[in-house]
């Protein structure tokens, strides 16, 4: 059985990846999302091992110190991250798995999971994505400003992805990945491994 894909998809705040996403996994029920840990405490309605495994900060430090994430970050004070085990059991099953991470979260992982399929989502313009920033209307001129600042440095790291994926439409951008994932599918690097002699 061949190994399932590591789908990672970043990008600067504004480039919808999360709608890319949301539409991605609706069109391809073979692939499942990644869950990730939190120190945080549930929410209303949230379940474990459905939006996140919650877990302690002393648990979650644990898990650190044991090595189990792909990666992980400290936000406003709760510890967020990827576990590395489930992902690796279900690729080792056959299934894809996707995980929609910042930009650091993504370079982190491409140190562990240099296997992994590493798609960065860019507006259609630095134009649009300040329209989509500022559209929103909920921020100040100042945070506005903060986040066109770190989309700008978001994008300079993008050079370092496999693939590049503009999100035009949202329908445009996740047929470009699905192409991308059916190229990856056939890597001889991928194929050839069920072949235990010399080629």
């Amino acid at each position: 059985m061949k190994k399932g894909l590591l789908i990672v998809i970043s990008g600067a705040s504004g480039t919808g990846k999360g709608t890319v996403c949301k539409e991605l996994l609706a069109r391809a029920p073979g692939i499942a999302y990644s869950i990730s840990a939190t120190s945080r405490a549930p929410r209303a309605g949230e379940e474990d091992g459905r939006e996140y495994y919650f877990r302690t900060r002393a648990e979650f430090e644990a898990m650190i110190a044991a090595g189990e994430f792909l990666e992980y970050a400290d936000v406003y004070g709760n510890y967020y991250g990827t576990p590395l085990r489930p992902i690796e059991e279900r690729r080792t099953a056959g299934e894809d798995i996707l995980l929609e991470i910042d930009t650091q979260g993504a370079l982190n992982v491409m140190e562990r999971c240099p296997d992994g399929t590493f798609i960065f989502l860019l507006p259609p313009s630095y134009e649009e994505l300040r329209r989509r920033i500022t559209g929103r209307g909920t921020d100040t001129a100042e945070c506005i400003a903060e986040r066109l600042a770190a989309a700008r440095d978001e994008i300079r790291l993008g050079k370092r992805y496999r693939y590049a994926v503009m999100n035009d439409t949202v329908g445009d951008a996740v047929a470009r990945i699905q192409t991308i994932l059916a190229a990856e599918r056939l890597r001889a690097d991928r194929d050839l491994t069920q072949f235990d002699f010399d080629i």
